[in-house]
């Protein structure tokens, strides 16, 4: 196999990510949205005839590579999750993610359901897990830049955004699980752990399997913390610590998918988790992030955008997409804006949570990713995921500030 091939769809990549990237930056959009933009236009190429950039070698290598890029992504997620930002909230962010979950979960449950009432309980159920993702780095930002992202609802959003991951990435584990324990089981500790069901594990073999996972993660994961604490004291931001987080991440990765059978970005998530808060964190995060988006990330990115497919985008897709694009973003306002209000928030903070909750950005797009790989999503619909990113990014900068018109705020200038 001429693995070479690979090695031109990657520069095309690398090239016009980062310069679609910039461009995007420059209006307000999240760069994900140019690197995706990057794997749509790239992606026409498989449409021109005897065309040798978009082989099928080519696209496995790009494939692979883009699996890389992912566990590395939610790697990141895990390491830039502070938790004890959450005891500046306490019930108020548990408040404003509990809705902020279930609201929107239910509603793409509902919507996938009306739609496609045949797919299957775990399939309808997926729809609604992706709706749970959410990314307040545009709102993060925004607060920033006026002022207002120490302010009381400022630091709940931020709290809220971090328990939303981790649940977010729970209940992925946990439908996956569930929907490939009912089919079969590759999973090592599967074929050993509840062998009398033929065709797949129990949907309490499942979750006992899964909440086995979470206490064995945890577990270990302390000690990793404890090992990088110890660490970090002896060579303190030195290159090593990069390398063993790189390893710690990997090795997650593989334990959660082939022992456990739960998604490789939850490994990877846990083991960022564990290793933040720590002085060393920063840096380690900062050495992770460089890896990833000099390669990975743009790669996965746009991956996603050449596998996007138009064609099968039929009638009843359209209005399906459109709708569940709606239902985001009202889940997360309506959700998130209740609870902040049943928490003693006056009603322009409760609004604001609401607001600042609705971006999506990177997280929503490797839960869809997850969803396509195991067959609970159609693929079709990426192009709605990535509209919903677009708008989010373009309306939740706009009505946050509508919301602080009439209150003195202090602009703060970002620096270069």
């Amino acid at each position: 196999m001429n693995y070479y091939e690979v090695l031109l769809p990657m520069a095309m990549i690398l090239f016009l990510s980062k310069t679609l990237s910039l461009g995007c930056k420059k209006i307000g959009l999240p760069q994900v949205v140019g690197m995706i933009l990057t794997g749509i236009l790239i992606g026409l190429i498989k449409y021109i005839p005897n065309q040798f950039v978009l082989t099928p070698v080519a696209l496995e290598g790009l494939g692979f590579i883009a699996k890389i890029g992912v566990i590395l992504i939610m790697c990141s997620a895990g390491l830039e999750t502070d938790l004890k930002v959450l005891k500046q909230t306490g019930a108020k962010a548990v408040a404003i993610t509990a809705l902020g979950v279930i609201v929107p979960m239910g509603l793409g449950f509902a919507i996938a359901y009306a739609f496609f009432p045949n797919s299957g309980i775990y399939s309808q159920l997926f729809y609604g897990v992706i709706l749970t993702a959410t990314s307040v780095s545009v709102t993060v930002a925004t607060l920033k830049e006026m002022g207002k992202l120490n302010s009381p609802i400022g630091t709940a959003i931020v709290s809220a955004a971090i328990l939303d991951d981790i649940i977010g990435i729970v209940l992925l584990s946990l439908i996956s699980g569930l929907a490939s324990g009912a089919t079969k089981s590759d999973d090592l500790l599967g074929k050993a752990f509840d062998p009398i069901f033929v065709g797949g594990l129990s949907a309490l073999g499942v979750i006992i399997k899964i909440l086995l996972f979470f206490v064995l993660i945890i577990a270990s994961g302390l000690i990793l913390h404890l090992v990088f604490k110890k660490l970090d004291l002896k060579f303190h931001n030195h290159r090593r610590l990069a390398i063993f987080a790189f390893a710690s991440c990997f090795l997650y990765a593989y334990l959660a998918e082939k022992i456990f059978g739960i998604a490789d970005i939850t490994g990877a998530f846990f083991a960022g988790l564990m290793i933040s808060g720590l002085d060393a964190t920063q840096y380690v995060d900062r050495k992770i992030d460089q890896s990833c988006y000099l390669i990975f990330a743009p790669i996965f990115f746009a991956n996603i955008g050449i596998n996007c497919d138009f064609s099968g985008i039929t009638g009843t897709i359209a209005i399906f997409g459109l709708c569940y694009v709606v239902v985001a973003l009202i889940g997360k306002f309506v959700g998130c804006g209740v609870g902040a209000f049943i928490t003693k928030s006056n009603f322009k903070d409760s609004v604001r949570a609401g607001i600042g909750m609705m971006a999506r950005a990177e997280v929503v797009l490797v839960c869809t990713q997850k969803g396509v790989d195991y067959g609970l999503v159609d693929k079709s619909i990426y192009p709605f995921i990535i509209i919903l990113i677009i708008i989010s990014s373009f309306i939740v900068p706009i009505l946050l500030k509508l919301t602080y018109r009439k209150e003195k705020v202090k602009t703060v200038e970002p620096s270069d």
